[in-house]
């Protein structure tokens, strides 16, 4: 049996989320960034949380959300983990974990070498690290937009907390990202829809297949 852990984001729908659990996901993701198409309110995450096996962690994708925000979120809501992804430092990761006393993946923006640094310093503080792709320019979001970032910046990596790897992943290629990368969890949200927002069921089973045979 697979260790490979992972992770559908952007869930809108009772009945995509029911697939994705169907499916193997360990991890489902909902997305309060308001600018993003997979958005959902505090009291559409409480009843697509609701119904959730234990097994299946739930977890709350935010972008520099204020302590009232966050209070507000995980008290409507009840999340298993803050996805921290915006601009948080190191200190607002560590901050946020100790007020709320829930674990936090941090999200990094990977482009070039120079964004590696990023990992060990936020690494020392969030309980996961969340790889992904660098926005494009002029784009209005932080995630979600279909864009890979060159896997071979993390050869020999040594990464201290649990990772997992995004960003432009979907059926076809996450078994030779794996491969390059070595990771042990992946995080897909476009790569697995018909439309923005939109689950696609037959995709959601086979990116777990895929990722479970790397």
């Amino acid at each position: 049996m697979s260790d490979m852990k992972v992770k559908i984001c952007g869930l809108t729908q009772p009945s995509h989320v029911a697939e994705a659990v169907a499916a193997g996901a360990d991890y489902l993701g909902f997305n309060f960034f308001p600018k993003s198409p997979r958005y959902v309110s505090h009291a559409t995450a409480a009843g697509l949380m609701s119904g959730v096996p234990e097994r299946v962690a739930n977890v709350a994708l935010v972008v520099n959300a204020s302590d009232e925000e966050l209070g507000a979120l995980i008290a409507t809501a009840g999340p298993d983990i803050l996805q921290l992804h915006g601009s948080e430092k190191p200190e607002r990761v560590a901050e946020i974990k100790t007020r709320f006393g829930l674990p936090v993946m941090k999200a990094i923006g990977i482009a070039t070498q120079s964004d590696l640094p990023q990992i060990d310093a936020h690494g020392a503080v969030a309980d996961l690290l969340l790889l992904d792709a660098k926005p494009p320019k002029g784009a209005d979001r932080p995630g979600g937009n279909a864009v890979a970032f060159d896997w071979s910046l993390l050869a020999g990596k040594d990464i201290a907390v649990p990772w997992l790897l995004a960003g432009g992943l979907g059926p076809v290629n996450v078994a030779d990202a794996i491969q390059q990368t070595g990771a042990v969890q992946v995080d897909v949200s476009s790569g697995v829809e018909r439309a923005p927002g939109m689950k696609d069921p037959g995709l959601m089973h086979a990116f777990i297949r895929a990722a479970r045979a790397a």
